[in-house]
C-alpha cells in the first residue's frame, strides 16, 4: 500500500479535508499515511473506525510504546483517554461516582446566566461586530469547566492559554512543552489546597471519593483526571459552538428551520452539527499490541493507528438519505462517533451537548440578524490534525 502524505497539501487539509477524506474512503477504509512526520495507519470508514475504537489491541497507554519518548511524560497524562482496561476501567468508575447527570443538569442555570452575561457584552457593542470564538464560544465553556473544578477566575485566562498550546501544538500522544508543564504544576498546587480546603466542586469530590472497596484516586490520577477534564471539556465544547454557528450561516434554509422551531429542532440540530463538522478531527492515538486487521487491512504489532473521526461520520456507506455532505438538522437514527465509541466514549458528552444547545439556541435568540463579517479577512484554522475548527469566527448583526 503507498503512503499519502496528507502534509503534501497542509493548508488545503487544514481548511477543508473532507474532499480529501472522500478520496481516500473511495480507495479503501485504512491507509498507510504521513502526518507531521509521523507515519501512522489512518482509518477512515465509519464500520472500520467503529471496530478500531473498540479493538483489544489497540491501546491508549502511549507510555508502553517505542513510538514516543516516555521521559515527555508528565502527571496530567495519567488520566482515562490515555490508559487501557483494567487501569481505564478502575479510573472511570471512580470518577463516574462523581461526575453525575444530577451534577451536569444541576449546572443548566449557570450555563444559561453565563451564556446570557456573554451575550449581554456582544449586543453592547456599538459596531454590532464581534469575533464569535474570543467572545462567546471559549469563555463559555471555559467558565463553566472551570467552576465545575473549583479553579478560581483568576486563572481562567492561564488555562485558557495552556489548553490552547496544548491541543494546537501538539496532536501526537503526550504532549510537551512549557504549557505542559506550567498546567502540571499549577494543578499539583490546586489538589492541594482542595485536600486542605475542601468545596463544593468535582474536583473536591474527587479528592474525597472511595469505592466499595476503598480504593480513590492517588495524587498523580487526580492531576491526570483534572487536566484530561480541563482541556477537553473545553476545547470541544469551543469548536461544537464555533463550527455549528459556521455551518448553520453557510446553509441558510437550516438556519431559517431552527429560527422558527428551536423547541423542536435544537437537539437535532446539535447533533447534525457534531456529525457534520465536528469538533474533534482525529480521535488520540492508538498503538497495535498485536498483529490485527481492520477492514481487509494488515496492521503489525508496534504501529500506529489514528481513527479519522471527521472522515467516518461523512461515510456514504453508512449517511445514505441525505447524503453524508448534505447538513439536514432533521436527520434521524445515524448516530455519530463526534464523542468516540466502545470505552473511551467522553464522559463529558452530555455537559458538552447542553452547553451547545444552550449556547446556540440563545445566540440565534438574541441576534436574528447574525452573519459573518465579509470585511473580517480569511479564517485562521486551528493547526494540526487534532481538533477542528478555527481560532476567530468574525461576525456582524
Amino acid at each position: 500500500m503507498s503512503l499519502v502524505d496528507l502534509g503534501a497539501h497542509a493548508e488545503e487539509f487544514n481548511a477543508d479535508p473532507y474532499p480529501f477524506y472522500a478520496a481516500l474512503r473511495q480507495a479503501g477504509p485504512v491507509h498507510r499515511v504521513e502526518i507531521g512526520g509521523e507515519r501512522s495507519w489512518l482509518v477512515v470508514g465509519h464500520e472500520e473506525a467503529r471496530q478500531a475504537l473498540t479493538h483489544p489491541a489497540l491501546s491508549k497507554n502511549w507510555l508502553g510504546s517505542e513510538l514516543f519518548d516516555t521521559t515527555q511524560a508528565y502527571a496530567a497524562n495519567r488520566n482515562m483517554l490515555e490508559s487501557d482496561p483494567p487501569h481505564h476501567t478502575r479510573l472511570r468508575r471512580l470518577v463516574a461516582r462523581e461526575f453525575t447527570s444530577r451534577r451536569v443538569e444541576a449546572l443548566r442555570p449557570r450555563v444559561q446566566q453565563v451564556t446570557d452575561e456573554l451575550l449581554d457584552v456582544m449586543a453592547a457593542r456599538p459596531d454590532r461586530r464581534a469575533d464569535l470564538i474570543r467572545s462567546f464560544a471559549a469563555p463559555l465553556p471555559m467558565t463553566v469547566i472551570c467552576e465545575l473544578l473549583g479553579v478560581p477566575d483568576l486563572d481562567q485566562e492561564r488555562f485558557r492559554f495552556w489548553s490552547s498550546e496544548i491541543v494546537t501544538s501538539a496532536d501526537a500522544a503526550g504532549p510537551d512543552g512549557r504549557a505542559m508543564e506550567q498546567m502540571t504544576a499549577y494543578l499539583f498546587e490546586l489538589v492541594g489546597a482542595k485536600a486542605q480546603d475542601p468545596g463544593e466542586d468535582l474536583l473536591s469530590a474527587l479528592i474525597r471519593t472511595r469505592d466499595e472497596d476503598g480504593d480513590q484516586l492517588a495524587p498523580d490520577e487526580l492531576i491526570g483526571m483534572a487536566f484530561l477534564l480541563l482541556v477537553a471539556g473545553h476545547e470541544t465544547t469551543v469548536n461544537l459552538i464555533g463550527n455549528g454557528v459556521r455551518a448553520l450561516l453557510a446553509h441558510p434554509d437550516q438556519l431559517a428551520a431552527l429560527r422558527a422551531d428551536p423547541d423542536g429542532l435544537i437537539d437535532g440540530a446539535v447533533e447534525e452539527m457534531l456529525r457534520y463538522d465536528g469538533p474533534v478531527q482525529h480521535a488520540t492515538y492508538r498503538f497495535a499490541r498485536a498483529d490485527l486487521e481492520i477492514g481487509s487491512t494488515y496492521i503489525e504489532a508496534g504501529s500506529s493507528v489514528l481513527v479519522a473521526l471527521a472522515a467516518a461520520d461523512r461515510d456514504p456507506a453508512r449517511f445514505k438519505e441525505p447524503g453524508p455532505d448534505v447538513f439536514d438538522i432533521r436527520r434521524t437514527g445515524q448516530s455519530h462517533l463526534a464523542f468516540g465509541h466502545g470505552i473511551h466514549f467522553c464522559l463529558g458528552a452530555p455537559l458538552a451537548r447542553m452547553e451547545g444547545r444552550i449556547a446556540i439556541r440563545s445566540l440565534l435568540e438574541r441576534f436574528p440578524d447574525l452573519a459573518e463579517d465579509p470585511e473580517a479577512g480569511p479564517r485562521d484554522w486551528l493547526p494540526g490534525s487534532l481538533m477542528r475548527g478555527v481560532s476567530r469566527l468574525p461576525l456582524r448583526w
